[in-house]
């Protein structure tokens, strides 16, 4: 099995990259749904993070809040770290039994902490969807309904745009116009059609 890990800060176009690719009959398994998955009501991991952080993390329909979670941890490195050694396995785990289920000549890992995470060695090759700090600002914050600051803030948070270009096989610039961006994805597809068959 061929596995294309693509990744991409916060705004920087990877669901329309990865909707690209789905057009092109690829099956793409999404991390974010992985860790979403994880912490569903009634799960192992989310009983747990109700006995570490109370119940204040929980909603009224026995759900995670998520929002009420990320205030606990913003600046508390050790309970973000706590949470990550309880989530990752998990996720890690929901991950790989989507992977083995896919059938297509290819499949994508799309994540946006592939790096951060070491998602990336599920990977035979990275895609990073790369747009510069303005445009990120500008269409998350538009999307998200967020301030500007908040976005930069979480920016700053994610690894450096210019390591993830040091890291990855290959990067795709989304700051042009959706139709050079499709372009650009079909003849990636194309090459990743040759090394998935020499694989």
């Amino acid at each position: 099995m061929f596995v294309l890990g693509v990744t991409g800060g916060i705004g920087s176009g990877k669901t329309v990259v990865t909707d690209f690719f789905s057009d092109l009959n690829i099956d793409v398994v999404d991390a974010d749904i992985a860790s979403r998955k994880a912490v569903e009501r009634g799960s192992s991991c989310l009983k747990e993070i109700e006995k570490h952080f109370g119940s204040e993390v929980i909603l009224k329909n026995g759900d995670l809040n998520r929002q009420k979670l990320r205030e606990i941890i913003f600046d508390k490195e050790d309970e973000k770290e706590w949470l990550e050694k309880l989530l990752h396995p998990q996720i890690l785990n929901i991950i790989n039994n989507e992977l083995a289920e896919s059938n297509t000549l290819y499949t994508i890992l799309v994540s946006p902490l592939l790096f951060e995470t070491g998602q990336s060695k599920l990977c035979n090759r990275t895609l990073l969807v790369d747009v510069n700090e303005k445009f990120q600002i500008e269409r998350a914050s538009l999307r998200d309904k967020v301030s500007k600051e908040q976005i930069k803030n979480i920016i700053e948070a994610q690894m450096p745009r210019s390591e993830k270009i040091m890291l990855a096989d290959d990067v795709v610039s989304n700051d042009g116009t959706l139709e050079s961006l499709k372009e650009k994805i079909i003849s990636l597809h194309n090459s990743y059609l040759e090394l998935s068959a020499q694989k």
